[in-house]
């Protein structure tokens, strides 16, 4: 029986948890032997008591020196690398193109690391897709938290004092998150519009009851992947003159714009926020990576001359700890189901998953775009 490791995360953002208490029921039944470090799911609602409930034993910190393999959500320190087994397994959100001293420290101490975030868009890997869970989520939050930041009322109101109309959010981006985004919206009777780079999307949008805005920036697409194509300089002037009148009217931006690995694009500039109305709000989700909207901070609340709300919040999934651990839990369970035989590992590199996911192994970084 080989030993798995929950760690606590240390980041002072984050809620989540990377195993839950009944996950770590379904990895035993696999053959694993479930350690949790103390107080890990606390922030997520779950106790100690519910994790020794479902068969996982609570230690502390150190229990990582010993473990076969290493869970967690966030990122470790290098120093916390350092302390791994040689030989061991680590699974977490490594942004990989930002932290290469860190991927170096994995391969010195000679431990595999998988990158969450390099799963590929593929059928097989839909289940363990993390990016896509937690991202349909921070959709649904960049919702909430912009309603229950507004002055006014989301649905329209019919009432003997007059009829109140309904926000109007816009949209930018319709991926994962911005889909749910439109969802959660038209869910709380706002008026939605929204718009995106790919013309293929403009019937999901429109199947969710949102206006698709139409801006013609020339020769676009996506990626094999389905992430847009990164525009050039004269598409993004293009986009943001387009997108100027659409902002004006607002009452509510989400900008969900984000390209892994690199800086995300400017799209909203500070003389389109000067346009919005007074008590306008926008959520810029891409703010840890650079930010869509001019003026947006990480993890502040930013209130313009004009009146206009920016929120950079860069953990809003983290808003909802139970259910995003519990998808990102699933994610890892779906991982290491996929690949665990008779209580083992087995890591085909051929296979495309690993390919993609595995940044570290035999002490090599696997990749040189992270060297």
């Amino acid at each position: 029986m080989k030993t798995l490791f929950v760690c606590s995360e240390r980041d002072a953002r984050e809620t989540r948890v990377s195993i839950t208490p009944t996950d770590a029921q379904k990895l035993k039944n696999m053959g694993w032997s479930v350690n949790v470090e103390s107080g890990a799911g606390a922030n997520a609602g779950f106790a100690d008591a519910d994790y020794v409930a479902n068969g996982a034993t609570i230690v502390n910190a150190d229990f990582a020196k010993q473990a076969d393999i290493v869970v967690s959500v966030r990122k470790p320190s290098i120093e916390d690398v350092s302390k791994f087994k040689s030989g061991s397994f680590h699974i977490s959100l490594l942004d990989p193109f930002n932290e290469k001293s860190l991927i170096k420290a994995f391969a010195d101490a000679g431990v595999t690391a998988v990158s969450f975030e390099l799963i590929p868009r593929i059928t097989i890997a839909q289940k363990m897709d993390v990016l896509s869970s937690q991202s349909n989520l921070a959709g649904y939050c960049a919702v909430i938290e912009a309603v229950s930041k507004i002055n006014k009322i989301a649905p329209m109101m019919m009432t003997p004092a007059g009829t109140i109309s309904p926000l109007k959010f816009f949209i930018v981006g319709v991926g994962v998150a911005g889909l749910q985004a439109i969802a959660t919206a038209k869910r709380l009777g706002a008026r939605v519009e929204a718009f995106d780079t790919r013309p293929v999307v403009e019937e999901q949008v429109k199947s969710l009851g949102a206006k698709f805005v139409k801006i013609d920036i020339g020769q676009t697409g996506q990626t094999a992947q389905g992430y847009a194509k990164e525009l050039t300089p004269e598409q993004i002037e293009l986009q943001r003159k387009g997108m100027a009148k659409v902002c004006s009217q607002a009452d509510v931006i989400i900008t969900t714009a984000k390209l892994f690995g690199r800086k995300a694009p400017r799209i909203i500039t500070g003389e389109m926020v000067a346009g919005m109305k007074a008590g306008s709000i926008i959520v810029d989700m891409a703010v840890e990576s650079g930010g869509n909207v001019e003026g947006s901070k990480p993890d502040e609340i930013v209130i313009t001359p004009n009146g206009v709300t920016i929120i950079g919040d860069t953990c809003l999934e983290g808003h909802v700890p139970a259910t995003s651990s519990q998808m990102y839990s699933s994610n890892v369970c779906n991982f290491l189901g996929h690949f665990t035989k008779d209580g083992e590992l087995q890591l085909d590199m051929q296979d495309a998953i690993l390919k993609s996911a595995v940044v570290t192994k035999d002490g090599q970084i696997t990749d040189k775009r992270f060297m």
